[in-house]
């Protein structure tokens, strides 16, 4: 007995000598919405109905301040190198409309393409053995030797420019530039909706990593909900008369929302109603109004079925038995577009051939409770909602906390390091890392509350120094906020603390330089005349 004894302790010392294996490396899927307003999420105070990303939230963490780069490319960029969008070489749009800004600039800091010096988010994570996907909208690079495959994607399906229909085609007419892997996809004529077949693709790449047994980053990128306005009439129908009281009760009933969530404190108004050039809701005839009316509930036909989706890749994760162990991340782009690209059709609205945009009032309603929209650097072209939602990582205890700290899409890279201990090796021209990890929320720790962020596009810009921003659109002068106070930018300081204008200017000005920021004005003074 004493010798059973012994050899029973003896093999237990044994074991408990023995080194322990580490925890498996969390799998990583981060999902991007396009052009999503601020408040158009159910868990962020809309009545659109999105309950899969709702789930998320619940059983999650969610950043009240987190910013973006305010457009579609520049945020791309941005997210996938940690670095400003200026250093990663895309300083202003790739799109052919942006052509004599880039020529204007005459440098590598605006470019039609992503940087060969800035690696992404997938080349760094290889560093970890990960296997990586994309499905969704790239907008980096339209040449074939610009695609995802060549920047460390092992599997993509992606649209290659930057808006696409969501059939893939009108009736008649070309199909929509895509590619799957290193060879040009086809969108078939039927059966085909783009938000539907990015996360099929997704679901097909997630079932392929499993059987390969590596860890996977799936980088999921819809074009929902970005214009134009194209959605099944069964998911539209869900929205019928949702929005026949006009833009501005939409909007106070999504603040008052927003408060009972805790997104809002209440303490600070509501930016006023910004409509543009369009006529109050009361001086709308029924036919427009039944016209604006419509738009809307395309636009959240769009979301929910974005949602929907989000609901079927999750259920993947659960059915592949890796829904534990995977961290999702959910963002969007930019605020909601203000833009309103409206082709002349006789095709109903809503319907494959038909074009047409929100439009400013609405992008006013998706930005609640802020100011502006997509393309400058006022809140609402800059903020989006953070959802991270990790089953396994995330303590129960933390779920559905709010992280009122600020971050911004460039911590994404340097956070998926930390937590998967992948490395980026330097090289020449390349730049360093301008995020900061933010995997301290994941485990209900305190982030810096006084970082300093910058923006810069077309000429809008902005930068932020603790609680401190300054901001302007392209050629205007600084305006000065306290965003602790007044994050709806309702109270201009500038008059009241130049010197503080002066100081966040000076931050500014020294960005600018070290990432090759031109100035917009030397821009503009080489815009070729129009014909």
């Amino acid at each position: 007995m004493r010798l059973i004894v012994l050899m029973v302790s003896m093999f237990a010392l044994a074991v408990s000598a023995a080194p322990q294996s580490a925890p498996p490396k969390p799998n990583i899927v981060l999902i991007l919405a396009d052009d999503m307003g601020y408040s158009d999420l159910g868990c962020w105070g809309s009545e659109i109905s999105t309950p899969n990303i709702d789930h998320l939230a619940a059983h999650g963490i969610r950043m009240t301040q987190f910013y973006n780069s305010a457009r579609c490319c520049p945020s791309r960029a941005a997210l996938l190198t940690g670095v400003y969008n200026h250093e990663a070489g895309i300083g202003s749009m790739i799109d052919n409309y942006a052509t004599w800004i880039r020529n204007a600039a005459h440098s590598d800091a605006y470019m039609d393409h992503l940087s060969p010096h800035t690696p992404t988010i997938a080349e760094v994570l290889h560093t970890a053995g990960y296997r990586t996907l994309m499905c969704g909208k790239w907008h980096l690079g339209d040449r074939p030797s610009e695609w995802p495959v060549h920047r460390g994607f092992d599997r993509s399906f992606v649209l290659i420019p930057g808006a696409m229909n969501y059939y893939g085609g009108e009736s008649t007419g070309p199909r929509t530039p895509m590619a799957l892997d290193d060879q040009k996809f086809v969108p078939p004529h039927d059966g085909f909706y783009s938000t539907d077949a990015f996360a099929d693709h997704a679901i097909e790449f997630l079932d392929e990593a499993k059987k390969k047994e590596q860890p996977f980053f799936l980088y999921l990128a819809f074009n929902a909900p970005h214009w134009p306005l194209q959605a099944p009439e069964a998911d539209i129908a869900k929205y019928k008369g949702k929005y026949d009281a006009g833009w501005q009760p939409i909007r106070e009933v999504r603040y008052k929302h927003m408060v009972e969530l805790g997104v809002l404190d209440g303490k600070q108004p509501m930016s006023p109603m910004d409509r543009g050039k369009v006529k109050p809701w009361n001086q709308l005839t029924d036919e427009q109004r039944a016209d604006w009316s419509r738009r809307m509930e395309i636009y959240a036909a769009q979301i929910s079925r974005l949602d929907l989706n989000v609901g079927r890749v999750m259920d993947e994760l659960k059915t592949l038995g890796v829904d534990q162990n995977t961290l999702v991340l959910f963002i969007s782009d930019n605020g909601g577009a203000a833009e309103d690209p409206n082709r002349p059709s006789t095709a109903p609205l809503g319907t494959r051939d038909s074009f047409k945009g929100y439009a400013r009032p609405w992008a006013t309603v998706s930005n609640t409770p802020f100011r502006f929209h997509k393309v400058t650097a006022y809140e609402g072209g800059i903020s989006t909602p953070l959802i991270a939602y990790w089953p396994g990582g995330i303590s129960q205890k933390l779920h559905n906390t709010m992280v009122r700290e600020p971050g911004h899409i460039i911590d994404i890279l340097p956070t998926l390091m930390e937590l998967t201990g992948a490395t980026r090796t330097p090289a020449k021209d390349q730049p360093e890392l301008e995020g900061q990890s933010i995997a301290p929320m994941l485990r209900g720790e305190s982030l810096p509350a006084s970082r300093n962020f910058f923006w810069e596009h077309e000429g809008n810009r902005a930068a932020r120094v603790g609680q401190w921003k300054i901001v302007a659109l392209a050629l205007r002068p600084w305006e000065l906020y306290n965003i602790d106070n007044d994050r709806v930018e309702s109270h201009d300081l500038a008059g009241e603390h130049p010197e503080k204008v002066k100081e966040l200017e000076e931050a500014y000005n020294a960005w600018a330089k070290k990432c090759g920021v031109i100035p917009w004005e030397q821009i503009e003074a080489k815009r070729p005349e129009k014909k």
